[in-house]
Order: structure tokens, then sequence, then C-alpha cells
């Protein structure tokens, strides 16, 4: 007779997490919790609350931007809240993969890395736009891990500033294209033939 395994339980209340564990992707999928969170080779990260509405004019702008460019093309665009996992393996299972974040936006022109649960594999493109509580993350953490895994292209925006940073993967490693002002257009290696114009995106940002 095969043994009985009791299936377990739902997790919908985040102060029963040890923040100090190592969590896994299966893991994440018995949070039921209010509170959006993120894990980064193991460890679990808060995400900033409701973000404010100038990151989400920037962030409406910005896919609108890409989405309209994209229409009939093979790439495919999508915006938090939407899973990427970066396992170590292609064919790592949930409870081998360690990392599973949301990133404000991001660009998927293998296919093959999509599923219902969202993205498996890095991205070409991702857009993060900067929040206080999530500046470090964005900047250090996520840096790291989408240089490791190979996003082409990391986008910051600095909402307060009214500047985009791009960065593009060359040789495995990020190197800055530069800072971009509201006077400036923005191209894209990911996208050719894609130009932004960030008057548009930063319109009434002071």
């Amino acid at each position: 007779m095969a043994e009985y395994k009791q299936k377990e339980p739902k997790i919908d209340d985040i102060s029963v997490l040890e923040p100090e564990a190592t969590y896994s992707y299966a893991d994440y999928l018995r949070w039921s919790l209010e509170e959006r969170v993120e894990l980064i080779k193991g460890k679990l990260f808060r995400m900033s609350p409701a973000p404010k509405r100038s990151h989400q004019e920037i962030a409406g702008d910005i896919f609108v931007s890409i989405h309209a460019f994209l229409r009939g093309q093979t790439c495919k665009i999508y915006q938090a809240p939407f899973d990427v996992r970066f396992p170590n393996e292609s064919s790592s299972s949930d409870s081998q993969t360690f990392t599973v974040v949301q990133p404000d936006i991001c660009v998927v022109c293998d296919h093959t890395k999509l599923d219902d649960a969202g993205c498996k594999g890095a991205p070409d493109l991702i857009v993060e736009i900067l929040s206080p509580s999530t500046a470090s993350k964005d900047l250090n953490e996520k840096y790291q891990l989408y240089e490791e895994h190979g996003v082409k292209e990391y986008w910051v925006v600095y909402p307060g500033e009214a500047v985009l940073e791009i960065y593009e993967l060359k040789g495995g490693k990020y190197v800055s294209k530069g800072k971009f002002v509201k006077e400036d257009k923005v191209t894209s290696k990911v996208l050719p033939g894609f130009t932004m114009y960030l008057a548009e995106v930063f319109e009434g940002v002071e």
C-alpha cells in the first residue's frame, strides 16, 4: 500500500515565516499572503506596499510604449505581478528553484520560457522602477541576479529624478549605456527599431 502523504497547509500569515530561512519556489507556491514577496537565492524579500501614483504612471507609459511596438512581433511584454523564476538549471524542479521575482516590466522573446505560472529563465529585458523601500534590492541583489542569469538589458528608473539608466550585458557583465533624462529618447538593442521619448514617460514628474 502506498504511503499516505498529508497535504502541506497553505500559509497566509507572513509572521510565521523565518526571515533567515532558505525557501524554494515550492514553498512560495504554498503561500497565500496579503503582502507580496520575492525570493532571491532562497532568501525572503518583502515588496513595497502599493506604489506611488508616479510609479504607476511611469510603469504604465513604459509598458504601453513597448507593448505598442511589439504588436505583431515575437517578443511578449508583461507587468507585475508576474512571476519570473531563475532556476540554476532549466530542468530544476520547483523545490530546486530558489529565486522568484516580480519585475515591474519584463520582455520575453523565447516562448519556451513561458508557462502558465509565468517565466522560467531570464527575460531579455527587465525594467525596475525604484521606490524608497526597494531601491537597495533593485540596485544590488536584483542587479547581480539579472547579470548572473543573463538578462540582456536592465532598465532602472529613478522616478524622483526623472532619470532612466540602461545597463547592457557585455561579456557577462553589465555596462551602463548612460543615464537618460526628460529631453532624451532611448533605444534598445533587444528591440531593434524601438524608440521611446522620455518627455512622455516623465510628463508631470517634478
